[in-house]
């Protein structure tokens, strides 16, 4: 789960994180208020959406007057956002964030994150901070580098130091980035942050390293500890479908394809994209619909998989364990005609009640393609597509 920068900032600063002092705002007179709280004569304004590259987007700026702070915001308000990470279509500025100028001496990048590969939390850090970190990290990799925390003793101040050496750090600014980083990791692992990033991380002329951006997720598996935060979801940035998903309990990423794809279990989905690939299609989502999941949950899942209006075929794979293929086959039969089917659906199934399944295909009245193994499954499900797309 993703967060805005505010939501950020105000979570750190409970942790003694310092931050630039700063308002959410969702209208023009919210954003003037806003600035007339804070000390200028620098204020700058922030569009808040789920997506980095904000500064090269125009979704920056630093204005010297409340006048100019009324002329931004009513410029800022509303407008579609692009930026390398929202794709050509943007998204819609809803919010801003009004902070008070810093005095910047120099911009340097840090993150925390869980290295796969350590299994351990992993500070991140480079000299070069700013909106050029992407290509720092493809150019230049060599002037970002990282200090992993054994999780057995923590983040202890020799780490901090290490970190603060690397970044060049000395003096009184050495001792404030030291400080800073311990906050931080205790943030990041109390919260059960999956990515922290401050980027700029700023030190200022005063020798007081602050974070001027911040960008928090957070491990969804563990947000049933964290009842402040999962308040803090804003569905307006999230994919519609995956909200949907959510509230049903099902595991759903919206993908390029145009072929929707069932599956039940997270590495069978994996294997079913992989073959479709592989057969010369293209899936359109991955969607786990779990191990025991009833004919309601599979009926919901069909049909988010055909809200999608890129989807020309579908094929449900189900390998019945612990779910049935019996009630696998009545929810979606259930869902296809709730939905009048108008796509081409091809089913594999196999385990337990799976003759039982099959034969509730069968006798469904439904122009279903049944499918005897993986391969079988795919090789039909993408003739049937292109198929539909001619005819189409």
């Amino acid at each position: 789960m993703n967060i805005h920068e505010y939501q950020a900032k105000s979570l750190l600063k409970k942790y003694g994180v310092p931050v630039p002092n700063g308002y959410a705002a969702l209208s023009v007179d919210e954003v003037v208020s806003a600035a007339e709280k804070l000390s200028g004569p620098v204020w700058v304004l922030k569009a808040q959406i789920h997506a980095g590259g904000r500064g090269k987007g125009g979704g920056v700026k630093v204005v010297k007057s409340v006048e100019a702070v009324r002329e931004e915001a009513e410029k800022m308000l509303g407008m579609q956002l692009v930026t390398h990470q929202t794709g050509p279509e943007g998204q819609k500025v809803r919010r801003l964030y009004v902070e008070e100028g810093a005095d910047i001496a120099q911009e340097l990048y840090l993150s925390v994150l869980i290295d796969r590969a350590t299994s351990r939390v992993t500070f991140m850090a480079s000299t070069e901070g700013g909106m050029n970190i992407e290509e720092v990290a493809d150019k230049t990799p060599e002037k970002i580098f990282n200090v992993s925390i054994d999780p057995a003793t923590g983040m202890q101040p020799f780490h901090a130091r290490k970190i603060a050496f690397g970044l060049g750090l000395k003096g009184n600014a050495m001792k404030s980035a030291m400080k800073f980083m311990l906050s931080l990791y205790k943030a990041f692992v109390d919260m059960d942050a999956s990515l922290l990033e401050i980027n700029p991380l700023v030190v200022t002329g005063a020798e007081q390293v602050i974070a001027l951006d911040a960008k928090m997720d957070f491990d969804d598996n563990a947000l049933f500890r964290h009842d402040d935060i999962e308040a803090l979801r804003d569905e307006d940035e999230e994919d519609a479908r995956e909200n949907e998903a959510h509230k049903h309990e099902l595991s759903y990423v919206a993908l390029d394809g145009n072929i929707g794809c069932m599956v039940n279990g997270a590495g069978l989905a994996m294997s079913t994209m992989d073959i479709i690939k592989l057969y010369g299609g293209e899936p359109a989502n991955f969607l786990d619909v779990g191990g025991g999941a009833t004919a309601e949950r599979v009926t919901a899942a069909f049909k988010l998989i055909l809200s999608d209006p890129k989807v020309k075929g579908v094929l449900v794979n189900i390998f019945g364990g612990i779910m049935k293929c019996d009630v696998i086959a009545e929810g979606v039969i259930a869902a296809a005609k709730e939905v009048s089917l108008n796509v081409p659906l091809v089913v594999r199934l196999e385990g337990t009640n799976v003759e039982k399944g099959k034969e509730i295909l069968a006798n469904s009245g439904l122009p279903i393609i049944a499918a005897d193994n993986l391969g079988d499954a795919a090789q039909k499900v993408v003739d049937a597509t292109r198929k539909a797309a001619q005819a189409a």
